[in-house]
């Protein structure tokens, strides 16, 4: 969400380009994680879905990069959201290695 609302500054000729993009690729994330957990008795699957979510993390990153550069965005908000994007690539990559400590408990 905080992408969603820095996004909302951005001028009207990103609304397709950068806008939509960096809209898109944030979502993914968690859209990502979402299929993974549910798929997460397949650790293989799991441990795909989640470096797909790691790849969208990234390439929000980069759009954040972007933005910064192109003055839509301030330093401190870069740097906010580098921050966040940066711990989530540590947990997921948690996850994308460790995909066993995710699994569902057998029942007894």
């Amino acid at each position: 969400m905080i992408v969603f609302d820095l996004t909302k500054k951005f001028p009207p000729e990103e609304k397709y380009a950068l806008t939509d993009q960096i809209r898109r690729s944030s979502r993914s994330v968690c859209r990502a994680i979402g299929e993974g957990y549910r798929k997460r008795q397949y650790p293989s699957h799991f441990s795909n879905k989640m470096s797909d979510a790691d790849m969208e993390n990234t390439e929000t990153q980069v759009s954040i990069d972007f933005a910064f550069s192109c003055g839509y965005i301030t330093k401190e908000e870069n740097l906010e959201v580098r921050k966040r994007s940066e711990e989530i690539g540590r947990m997921l990559n948690h996850m994308i290695e460790n995909p066993e400590k995710y699994q569902r408990k057998g029942r007894n």
